[in-house]
């Protein structure tokens, strides 16, 4: 029998398993101690509840982490995570050190079903939801997990596609029985689904990145297909009905691409959709993957438009880029361990 797995379980629901196997009540706060703050990978290793219900425990619950299976090592720091999950396939985790900041970056979906054409985790399609266990497993499981700073739901999948579980993680991340974190530490990007997007905004205080790319939807549609069902002025219009001035901040993706988003066309019609948003613009350097004929922007096209974007009032940073030398695009990991499988198989 496959036994139910611990991590991932909200105070209320340890509550009604202690409950149901006839345990003190008191039990369920020792249990999420032992899992979120201990960092336990075993029922045996909860020293303070007796030996008795642990076994009783154990015979139907386990703590559910796993270990990373590979591990890519950048020269510039960042360590890039795989994991096997419950169903046996391949999600990726990134570990991306920076001065005095920590951050992860997880994954929320194993693939993608929003195939946007410079994103390598897209070409794998859909192929399972991860469950709060396998996000969390994600955070608990790296080397570096009692290092961590900032978190950022920017790995594989669409986390607004998965809202209940990423919510669940989120609520277990933020709770005083959990990890205890503040959501000024965590971020989850998207690229506008606006149904999970508005329960996200009604829910969880976390911080919020959205994917733009293009200021014009018949562009940005080239480049995501999500711009015809959730167009970003839609998305821009849910934005403006939410106070970002204050602690949750709202911000926007942007990869420059050659000839295709950077121009002075592109920068103006930036600020003009972006007015009225309390924002920041990430400008991000774009990572080549194969079979797609798209090139990152130079140095000097990216410098023209942060400081265009910043001079006309809208804060504007270049992302530092990292990794490059291990597979730093979002699925090119996984995707080649996909095809090693395959090809065993």
């Amino acid at each position: 029998m496959n036994k139910i797995a611990l991590v991932g379980k909200t105070l209320d629901e340890l509550k009604a398993i202690v409950s149901e196997l006839g345990m003190p009540g008191f039990t369920a706060k020792q249990i999420s101690e032992w899992l979120y703050k201990k960092r336990a990978f075993s029922v045996d290793e909860m020293s303070n509840i007796s030996i008795k219900n642990r076994q009783l425990l154990s015979e139907k619950y386990e703590v559910g982490r796993s270990l990373p299976i590979h591990t890519a090592n950048s020269t510039d720091g960042t360590n890039k995570y795989l994991f096997k999950t419950e169903g046996g396939h391949s999600i990726e985790t990134v570990y991306i050190p920076d001065e005095e900041r920590a951050t992860l970056c997880v994954s929320s979906q194993v693939g993608c079903k929003m195939d946007c054409l410079f994103c390598m985790t897209g070409k794998q399609g859909f192929t399972a939801q991860l469950t709060a266990t396998e996000i969390l497993n994600q955070i608990l499981s790296i080397p570096e997990a009692e290092t961590l700073t900032n978190l950022v739901f920017m790995g594989m999948g669409e986390p607004f596609d998965n809202t209940l579980p990423m919510l669940k993680a989120l609520e277990i991340l933020t709770a005083d029985y959990g990890y205890g974190w503040s959501p000024r530490r965590i971020t989850v990007s998207s690229i506008g689904l606006i149904p999970g997007m508005k329960v996200f905004l009604e829910k969880s205080n976390c911080h919020l990145a959205i994917s733009l790319h293009s200021p014009f939807s018949h562009e940005r549609l080239e480049l995501m297909p999500i711009e015809k069902a959730y167009p970003i002025s839609s998305v821009l219009d849910e934005l403006r009905k939410h106070d970002f001035s204050k602690q949750r901040r709202v911000s926007f993706e942007y990869i420059l691409f050659d000839g295709v988003n950077d121009t002075m066309r592109h920068a103006v019609e930036l600020v003009k959709i972006l007015r009225g948003i309390d924002c920041r613009v990430n400008l991000i350097r774009f990572h080549a993957i194969p079979k797609v004929n798209l090139k990152g922007s130079n140095a000097e096209k990216m410098t023209f438009f942060r400081d265009y974007l910043t001079s006309n009032g809208v804060t504007a940073t270049i992302r530092r880029s990292r990794g490059e030398d291990i597979f730093a695009a979002c699925g090119m990991l996984s995707t080649l361990e996909n095809s090693k499988n395959e090809v065993a198989e």
